[in-house]
């Protein structure tokens, strides 16, 4: 992605975090990045291109960073391998317990990051999500299942006792929580993040 277009995804979802969808104007985009309504047209096809495009890359951020992370030492490990039983049947060595503890944690704090450097896309995603047209709704759909299953991957080897919709139900909690800094007391980011990761890994992890 150019800078260019990156600018103006960045600027238009602090405007519609902050004024809401209908309440921006192609005209307002602009002026905040310095040209003409009709300039963004060179870049968008229109507002709801603008907002589906926002959403779009940010699942692809976290969604690539997150495979990125598990292909690190997945292949060595195990961890984001196909499941025990699958490996068990070609004599493939099982996930390493310690390598999915590892991988857990840097998506746990992959995901803070994210959550506390891009507020305004959070809020987006939550608020403005029946903006989106039917094609680009199942195009975000489709990379965040994806996004999920991958954390599955490192969650089910930790904890054995969820079966694999349950795994999914808990890591969709844990996102809960990490997104919920556009609601959260000021505390600093250092701490929020802190108390973020701390708070995911326990809702994640069974107790000691």
């Amino acid at each position: 992605m150019t800078p260019r277009r990156q600018q103006i995804l960045s600027t238009a979802a602090d405007l519609f975090a902050d004024r809401g969808f209908h309440g921006v104007s192609m005209g307002d985009i602009g002026a905040a990045v310095g040209v003409s309504g009709p300039a963004l047209y060179k870049h968008f096809a229109g507002k709801e291109d603008i907002l589906g495009q926002c959403l779009l890359h940010a699942s692809d951020q976290l969604l690539a960073g997150a495979r990125e992370l598990l292909s690190d030492g997945g292949a060595r490990t195990g961890v984001g391998q196909p499941a025990p039983e699958a490996e068990a049947a070609v004599g493939q060595p099982e996930p390493d317990p310690a390598a999915a503890a590892a991988a857990l944690e840097a998506l746990i704090a992959r995901h803070a990051d994210f959550a506390l450097d891009n507020p305004a896309l959070i809020v987006v995603q939550e608020r403005e999500w029946g903006a989106l047209g039917a094609d680009t709704r199942a195009q975000v759909r489709k990379r965040q299942l994806a996004y999920v299953d991958v954390w599955c991957d490192a969650l089910r080897p930790l904890r054995p006792d969820l079966s694999a919709p349950q795994a999914r139900a808990a890591v969709q909690a844990a996102f809960g929580l990490l997104n919920s800094t556009p609601h959260s007391a000021r505390i600093g980011r250092d701490a929020m993040r802190r108390l973020l990761t701390t708070m995911a890994r326990a809702a994640l992890l069974p107790s000691p």
